[in-house]
């Protein structure tokens, strides 16, 4: 099978193109013929092993594939943890879902990585109350742009998205933002506390990490919450105890990856986004599909910030 190997950590230049045997299944698990994998920021991440969970090689990268059950025949999406850029993959069938009819792939894969995660965030770790306000940041990527779209609909009285340019901005009002602003540090405690009518923020949904992280932190109103669920600028951050305490606020971790033991909440949220989708509450903006033999192309453009929405790997091309 065609498959992306690394056998060594670096940048784009280590995603190689090879022929690898078909992966065999073991104990639970489903062998999957891949039509489109998804691509994620924290790939590029394990790309470099600067991941929250560390790789070791050699790797095929790749979270989540949608693709063909080998054994039945019916289209599931899945959660294989490694393995998704490639041909075949396999993956625990207690990690494998449906997908309902007319639903794609695209689709499928946006929600059972980036719309659980967003689903989490409200439900889970921002316990997002009815009327509190949220902030959205990267509202127009893979996890910003369901989450804008599930903001009101889970109970936010205001939902105020950044978005690194006007045109994606834009992408972030169409998607149901109440208001859009500019994420750049300088200024936006301000311009957070502004776009809430002149209050602290209740709830912020933070993938960015260093001095973003430090700003939303002081637009935080008391009993505000903080989720961080990516550190996209690899600058962590340390958190006093004391002013935390002194202004009565949460700073909340979320990563996907502690779902695996728990798939029952997979199932719940999956089951709800995906209902919503099919009623036409919610859509999955797809930024684009790769061929496999331009995956170094996507990881580029994805640390370059130029996408919007969720990315897929084509391995057929």
């Amino acid at each position: 099978m065609r498959a992306i190997q690394m056998i060594e950590f670096g940048g784009p230049e280590v995603l190689t193109l090879s022929e690898l045997p078909i992966p065999v299944p073991g104990p639970d698990e489903l062998l999957i013929k891949v039509t489109r994998a998804g691509l994620n920021f924290a790939d590029t991440h394990t790309r470099t092993n600067s991941y929250v969970q560390k790789a070791t090689l050699p790797l095929i990268p790749g979270g989540e594939v949608a693709g063909i059950r080998e054994d039945t025949g019916e289209r599931v999406v899945a959660l294989v943890g490694t393995g998704g850029y490639a041909e075949y993959a396999t993956a625990p069938s207690e990690h494998v879902f449906p997908i309902p009819d007319g639903l794609d792939d695209g689709t499928a894969l946006a929600l059972i990585v980036q719309g659980t995660t967003a689903w989490h965030l409200y439900r889970t770790s921002g316990r997002v109350a009815q009327g509190e306000s949220v902030v959205v940041h990267g509202a127009a990527g893979g996890v910003g742009s369901i989450a804008v779209q599930l903001g009101h609909p889970l109970g936010a009285g205001r939902v105020i998205a950044t978005a690194s340019s006007e045109r994606k901005r834009a992408v972030a009002l169409e998607l149901g933002a109440d208001v859009a602003v500019d994420p750049a540090a300088e200024g936006l405690t301000e311009r957070l506390i502004e776009a809430n009518g002149g209050e602290p923020v209740d709830v912020v949904l933070e993938m960015a990490g260093g001095r973003i992280f430090d700003e939303c932190l002081k637009a935080l109103a008391p009993f505000g919450r903080l989720v961080a669920y990516g550190i996209s600028s690899r600058e962590p951050n340390r958190v006093s105890s004391g002013s935390l305490m002194r202004r009565s606020q949460a700073v909340v971790g979320f990563w996907l990856m502690h779902l695996l033991a728990r798939p029952d909440l997979l199932r719940e949220p999956l089951a709800d986004l995906f209902d919503r989708a099919a009623r036409g509450d919610l859509r999955a903006v797809v930024g684009g599909t790769y061929p496999m033999s331009e995956v170094r192309r996507a990881h580029e453009d994805l640390a370059a910030r130029t996408t919007t929405g969720k990315l897929l790997l084509d391995p057929a091309s």
